[in-house]
């Protein structure tokens, strides 16, 4: 069956499933490469197609992640929208509690605890509230980008429930990329979460931010 493929927003092909595979493992074709061929609903990368997976070189599992198309048990498993729901709950409660101590180590309690500090003064709460609210992204931020480029590829939510954060190829993720993925977020809930809600339609159960950082969600085998 012929195969297509696409660099530099160019399709390329046809070519057969050996010649392809033969390109991959040359590195002619990039794992992250798009591929499609008759059969398929949509265009996918090439490190994520079972049937090109000998192509794909294995990861050193002594590193402490895995390639989940090379791997022996099967073409990768993504995690829907529940499993990533609940991860983030646990996520939400932990980073509260941290921003929290934080925040009262610092003297940023909020105005509506603290009658006394700036109360009848909209500027200063203002601008007392808005430091919080910088304060909490960077937190956020760090703590994302820092623990999914990290050797457990996950936060600690999604470690709890087995998930781990990979590109489109299964490998783990640069922290420029794990940054644009976090701050895609906020594109994600603009859409009235509609782009977090995305996880439950699309073909590899990625989310709006997702799609725009090139990242994939698994579930660990």
């Amino acid at each position: 069956m012929d195969w297509f493929y696409a660099q530099n927003n160019q399709q390329k092909g046809p070519v057969t499933a050996e010649a392809l595979i033969s390109m991959l493992q040359q590195g002619h074709v990039q794992p992250g490469d798009l591929v499609w061929r008759e059969g398929m609903a949509n265009w996918q990368a090439a490190g994520t197609v079972p049937e090109l997976a000998t192509g794909v070189p294995p990861v050193d599992p002594s590193l402490g992640y895995f390639n989940p198309v090379a791997a022996p048990a099967g073409p990768p498993v993504y995690a829907g929208f529940w499993l990533r729901f609940v991860a983030w709950i646990l996520d939400f409660f932990l980073l509260f509690v941290v921003g929290s101590i934080i925040g009262f180590v610092l003297g940023f309690e909020r105005p509506m605890f603290n009658p006394h500090r700036g109360f009848g003064n909209p500027a200063f709460n203002f601008g007392l509230m808005s430091i919080q609210s910088v304060m909490g992204a960077v937190i956020g931020w760090l703590y994302y980008a820092l623990m999914e480029t990290s050797n457990f590829q996950g936060t600690l939510g999604k470690m709890a429930l087995g998930l781990i954060v990979t590109d489109l190829s299964g490998q783990p993720i640069s922290f420029g990329r794990a940054t644009g993925r976090y701050f895609g977020k906020f594109i994600s809930e603009m859409t009235l979460s509609i782009g977090y809600m995305m996880a439950g339609w699309t073909q590899q159960k990625q989310a709006l931010h997702d799609i725009m950082a090139g990242c994939l969600v698994l579930r660990k085998r």
